[in-house]
């Protein structure tokens, strides 16, 4: 038997946005715990605004597990938020979400790094004196500074050592801005693993004393770009049969619930969604092909293919929930018949 330690993870009871939780359970395996091994756990929900001090006791489910490449024998426990009646907590998004392993989901998180108050980079009470642009994929002191790609390196071998999809990372637009994409086959899947390399990138930052900043605009009404999490998605029908009939009632659905599809989108995405720096107004919607300033980008391989393939929503912001996101996404294309 050895010694396990594990990293019981969950979503706190927050808004607009929720805040990730984590606390270690040491328990012994004769070897590395499968999830149908990993027990049920309990946590004081009146310190996480989950429950009343009368009655605190909220219970934390396994939903999916990670060996966490930082510690010897280490699990990552992603949880799920229970009532004691066994029933899901109101906070508890998972457990209400559609779920379609055929539908495909490619999130691209946006995020800043920041340190004492400021993004890394930016100078003490100011803005550099080179605006955004350069710093886009950039190589170089000037543009990236001294720990930044250790960091997002790091955090790109984390999560391949934990299991999760991480497909790649880029510098962005503006200075101390970043990006990591993940990507799944089902919309659970995808978003759990959003959210595990959420954790990982935000504990990897305690090492540094940076924090990482997912606010969508953190920088105001400036001419700085905000953040987002443009979504890509394709069901199997969009893949295989598509179609360009089909195409363009999807499209007249996305714009039928623009408004319930911002309503999950992210908090303050009034401030990002401006119609200047690559995105469209927030009460418009539109689709373009290759166009970035558009609500949904088409890929340019798209339409030759025969109107398929995947999209990208670039609506969704840099706090948004991806559970959210990918259940309003799928809501919106089950209404459209598949002919």
């Amino acid at each position: 038997m050895a010694k396990y330690k594990l990293e019981y993870i969950w979503l706190d009871g927050y808004e607009p946005v929720a805040n990730l939780r984590g606390k270690t359970l040491v328990k012994d395996f004769p070897k590395f715990p499968t999830l149908k091994d990993l027990p049920n756990w309990g946590f004081d929900g009146s310190s996480t605004r989950q429950a009343e001090g009368h009655s605190s006791d909220c219970v934390l489910k396994p939903v999916a597990s990670y060996p966490d490449p930082t510690k010897e024998n280490g699990v990552l426990v992603l949880c799920e938020v229970m009532l004691a009646d066994g029933k899901p907590h109101p906070t508890n998004a998972r457990a209400t979400i559609i779920d379609d392993p055929e539908t495909w989901f490619g999130f691209e998180q946006e995020y800043f790094l920041y340190k004492d108050g400021a993004p890394l980079g930016f100078p003490k009470g100011g803005f550099p004196a080179e605006g955004q642009g350069r710093y886009y994929c950039g190589i170089g002191y000037s543009c990236m500074g001294d720990i930044a790609r250790e960091i997002v390196d790091l955090h790109l071998d984390l999560c391949l050592e934990a299991g999760i999809n991480h497909e790649g990372i880029n510098a962005e637009v503006a200075k101390g801005q970043w990006e990591f994409q993940i990507f799944g086959k089902g919309s659970k899947k995808a978003a759990d693993e959003m959210w595990m390399a959420r954790y990982l990138l935000q504990r990897l930052c305690e090492s540094y004393g940076v924090d990482v900043e997912y606010h969508c605009k953190p920088l105001g009404a400036t001419d700085w770009n905000g953040s987002g999490m443009h979504s890509n998605f394709s069901t199997k029908f969009m893949r295989e049969k598509g179609g360009k009939k089909y195409f363009e009632k999807l499209m007249e659905a996305f714009d039928k619930y623009k408004n319930e599809h911002i309503a999950v989108y992210g908090p303050d995405n009034h401030m990002r969604l401006t119609g200047l720096h690559e995105t469209q107004s927030i009460d418009k919607f539109n689709w373009g092909i290759a166009n970035r300033g558009a609500s949904i980008r088409v890929p340019n391989s798209f339409v030759p293919a025969g109107y398929k393939g995947y999209l990208e929503d670039r609506r969704p912001n840099s706090q948004g929930d991806p559970y959210k996101i990918a259940s309003r996404i799928l809501q919106t294309i089950k209404t459209v018949p598949q002919k």
